[in-house]
């Protein structure tokens, strides 16, 4: 029996997962190459390096090179032909809800398409999940609505930390609050972007008080079961999104011109 459990123990240390050490040199090789992909270095439609010279690009094993790149194609960033090397996809074949990928690219902030396709997609889907949630959402998830609305009612001003935690709160609750697993799983894949984005479009406006009272509006609409309500004010509130972002884009373009004439 002993030699049998010291078989088993030893057999056990001989499959275990990677070590931490292991799983951080993945993360950071992962990193750099997709950051290395969504900025163009390695360019949409070319050839990566060979081998040898990625090996001395990110410094990593052969192993933890090969690894990687498995993700990547699974992801859609590149693609193995045979005899022909390693090429870039299109960014239309990227998945774009891959967390490290949306980092990335959300992080880019010359790249305003992200933004705006976000909000394109949240103006289909979520006045849709509050209608639902208007409709048949029960009093477990009416609570964690009202108490993410009460904490952006503390944080004071838009332009706060607290402030876009609790607005990806309220709008990740009503996701969950229709009942309906796929808008739910919406919020779940792009929580990192919207985040992103909330934190810009909230650091664009002052209207803390208009602010306050659209997203009271839905939250009383869901509450008090008025679904045509409901809809129109997330509709709203989206709106006003839209018209921050807009303004959170003029901004940021127009810095770099305003630095240029500071320049003597």
């Amino acid at each position: 029996m002993a030699g049998m459990n010291d078989r088993a123990q030893s057999g056990a240390k001989l499959t275990a997962g990677p070590s931490a050490q292991t799983r951080r040199v993945m993360s950071g090789c992962l990193r750099e190459f997709v950051e290395a992909v969504v900025s163009g270095e390695f360019a949409e439609g070319s050839t990566l390096p060979v081998e040898a010279a990625l090996l001395d690009r990110f410094a990593v094993s052969r192993t933890t090179l090969r690894e990687t790149m498995q993700y990547m194609v699974a992801q859609g960033l590149i693609r193995s032909r045979p005899r022909a090397g390693t090429v870039v996809q299109p960014r239309a074949s990227w998945n774009m809800l891959d967390p490290m990928v949306l980092e990335t690219a959300m992080g880019r902030p010359q790249d305003a398409s992200f933004y705006w396709a976000l909000l394109e997609a949240r103006e289909v889907l979520e006045p849709a999940a509050t209608r639902l949630a208007a409709q048949s959402s029960d009093n477990s998830a009416l609570m964690k609505v009202a108490e993410a609305f009460d904490a952006m009612a503390e944080a004071g001003g838009r332009e706060s930390e607290d402030w876009s935690d609790s607005d990806l709160a309220f709008h990740t609750a009503i996701l969950q609050a229709s009942g309906n697993w796929v808008f739910a799983q919406f919020g779940i894949a792009i929580r990192a972007a919207l985040l992103t984005s909330f934190r810009k479009t909230n650091r664009a406006s002052q209207s803390f008080d208009e602010a306050i009272a659209m997203h009271r509006a839905v939250m009383e609409a869901i509450r008090m079961r008025r679904p045509d309500d409901a809809e129109a004010g997330m509709r709203a509130l989206i709106a006003l999104a839209r018209h921050d972002l807009e303004a959170a884009l003029a901004a940021e373009a127009a810095a770099p011109a305003a630095l240029g004439k500071e320049t003597p």
